[in-house]
């Protein structure tokens, strides 16, 4: 298989075998994979008839190189063809095989592949309309938070405003997250978490609309203080895919959060949060907002 590198100049000709994927896991999110692309990992794609395949590489972990389920504008890919896939492109590996893909396919899958499941990369899925009215008892200390904030800031249009992300708004927004990254040392490692996330944050501001992103930002006193950016990633859910808000600032990230729910998903039954990988901060985060389900994910290695 010939692979190149994958850039945001490839968003429009691959994006047809995003239109109607079958897999709820975000790591099929070609905004997603397009704006992590260059970071410990390298995506790389080859285009066979109808079908993408994508893999990525590493010199530091050289390893872990893996292909992730390849797309077909045909439906699922069937277990004895992902072999003859993985055997040919020399990945002995899948990564991130997404739950829903394993229930219809086990049988199959079990005969050719040792299944391993990736906790780290297990999504939190809510239903929109939870985070949008944060109804109920469980809610209560969201809409406590909200309200303080409200009451410091004045709530929308008075020493707060919400607006969306333009073009205009990047620069700022940019900036925003510079100030975000020197209280928690983004850059004390290139390689971590953090580190990536940056710049794949970046890449997603400085192609905004040729990713197709939708965001929200918060002004406090005219200052960018927080953002939300979005994505589709199926006809019923959409991904969260970065939210960044000044901690110090009570109740900002939990008015954020419940800002992008109403702003950013009308249309939208779902809203996938990501995976917390493996972090025990952000999963007792994200399990506070109460998810309707996790999305699964698979390691496949060939027998």
């Amino acid at each position: 298989m010939n692979f190149r590198k994958l850039e945001v100049a490839d968003y429009g000709t691959l994006k047809p075998f995003f239109a109607d994927i079958p897999y709820r896991l975000s790591v099929y999110s070609l905004p997603s994979l397009i704006a992590w692309s260059n970071c410990v990992f390298e995506a790389r794609y080859a285009v066979e008839g109808d079908l993408l395949v994508i893999a990525n590489e590493s010199e530091l972990r050289p390893g872990d190189r893996h292909l992730i389920l390849p797309l077909s504008l045909r439906g699922d890919v069937e277990p004895e063809h992902l072999r003859s896939i993985a055997v040919e492109s020399g990945f002995p590996q899948y990564w991130c095989v997404s739950g829903d893909y394993v229930e219809r396919r086990r049988q199959g899958l079990d005969e050719v592949f040792h299944l391993e499941e990736q906790e780290e990369f297990e999504d939190y899925v809510y239903l929109a309309e939870d985070l949008a009215r944060l109804k109920g008892n469980r809610y209560v200390r969201k809409r406590n938070l909200i309200h303080q904030f409200e009451r410091e800031f004045g709530g929308n249009g008075s020493r707060s405003r919400v607006e969306p992300i333009t073009r205009d708004s990047v620069p700022e927004c940019l900036a925003f997250l510079e100030a975000w990254c020197e209280q928690r040392d983004c850059d004390v490692d290139e390689d971590i978490d953090l580190a990536c996330e940056r710049r794949a944050v970046i890449t997603s501001l400085e192609n905004f609309e040729a990713l197709e992103l939708s965001g929200i930002l918060v002004r406090l006193d005219n200052a960018v203080s927080a953002f939300g950016i979005a994505s589709r990633l199926t006809g019923d859910t959409g991904i969260l895919n970065y939210e960044k808000a000044f901690s110090d600032v009570k109740g900002l990230y939990q008015f954020l959060d419940n800002e992008c729910a109403k702003r950013l998903f009308a249309g939208f039954r779902y809203i996938n949060k990501e995976s917390d990988m493996s972090l025990p901060n952000l999963a007792r985060m994200k399990r506070s907002y109460h998810p309707v389900l996790r999305v699964k994910s698979y390691k496949l290695t060939l027998r």
